[in-house]
């Protein structure tokens, strides 16, 4: 028997199991489709019935209850923290089962694809700011002893994400010499930018808040894919939002999201800085975050050569190096990276 049809009759046997419980009204199964996975180990499987839909996530195995996978743990506290995130049905983690709701297959990049004014987009972003906000006003100290508030962007983690882009992206996609003076001097500068952002006031943040993280279902917003959220910056979450290297969201509207996000939001963690400082301290996460995502885009055609991602190096290394040009302090790591960009 081949593993995938293995695995259906499992879900099958496991989803009548959750029936059984009375987790569920009585139902008929129709069709189990097998889902496009991420890059896990994790496999999806979206269960037809006669009146609806179901997915279920089949995981490595888990017997100690303190071996909970870090998602399940997640989606708990931030569904009892009112952050609108799947609903987990069942689970049994002796198979590492979980049947989630089905939220369908639109995301918040498709849905932007159809908006039909800058209005239309603005009021979107701004929902997606909201919910974004309700992950950063999560009460960490009542989760004190859970892993995620114990981990955090300091300046080992933000380093080690420039590290990775050093790797897949200077060494392995552009073929450079990582060891020359340059690239020493660069990193050097990209060294002290994470120490200054390591030192910023901390919130939880979801640390991939972008445009394929969001689904739409009937016209809700609803964040996935929270497992490795841990203590940082908020501006972390919301440059990986604006500053997503998918969609480029309009010059004003983006200005607007930012001013609304510090005046609403920002203020209330960190009273100490202006609008000014603000900017700044975004445009050095905007340079952060961007470089790794270069380095992911590099890797995933390394490591399993997808060229869907390669073109977004190009938008994200112009991003980049805009932002290095409205900053002095920035004017030699822009003409380093320049130059062993444009060379190849």
């Amino acid at each position: 028997m081949k593993p995938e049809q293995s695995e259906r009759i499992l879900v099958e046997e496991l989803f009548k199991k959750t029936i059984s419980k009375n987790l569920l009204d009585d139902d008929v199964i129709e069709n189990i489709e097998k889902l496009t996975g991420d890059a896990s180990t994790r496999k999806y499987y979206r269960i037809y019935t006669s009146t609806t839909s179901y997915v279920a996530c089949l995981d490595n195995p888990t017997i100690d209850p303190a071996d909970e996978p870090t998602f399940v743990k997640l989606q708990r506290v931030l569904h009892g923290e009112k952050v609108r995130v799947p609903l987990i049905l069942d689970k049994d983690l002796g198979t590492g089962y979980l049947l989630e709701e089905d939220l369908g297959d639109v995301t918040f990049l498709k849905e932007i694809s159809l908006i039909n004014t800058t209005e239309d987009e603005f009021q979107f972003y701004k929902k997606a700011i909201d919910l974004m906000a309700t992950i950063h006003n999560v009460d960490v100290k009542k989760y004190k002893n859970e892993t995620f508030t114990a981990l955090a962007f300091d300046t080992e983690k933000l380093f080690a994400e420039m590290e990775f882009t050093k790797k897949y992206f200077l060494k392995m996609f552009l073929g450079l010499d990582v060891t020359t003076s340059g690239v020493e001097a660069l990193y050097k500068r990209l060294y002290d930018m994470c120490y200054q952002l390591s030192g910023e006031p901390r919130v939880l943040v979801h640390r991939d808040y972008h445009s394929r993280n969001l689904m739409i279902k009937d016209g809700e917003q609803i964040v996935i894919d929270f497992q490795d959220a841990r203590m940082g910056t908020p501006l972390y979450d919301l440059v990986s939002l604006l500053e997503d290297c998918y969609y480029q969201i309009e010059a004003e509207n983006k200005e607007k999201l930012m001013n609304y996000y510090y005046k609403e939001y920002f203020q209330k963690f960190d009273p100490s800085k202006n609008y000014e400082q603000f900017k700044y301290i975004y445009d050095m996460m905007t340079i952060q975050r961007v470089f790794k995502a270069i380095g992911s885009f590099a890797y995933i055609y390394a490591d399993r050569k997808d060229l869907r991602y390669v073109k977004y190096i190009g938008f994200a290394f112009e991003k980049v190096r805009s932002i290095m040009l409205v900053h002095d302090d920035f004017a030699k790591e822009r003409k380093i990276l320049s130059s062993l960009y444009y060379a190849n």
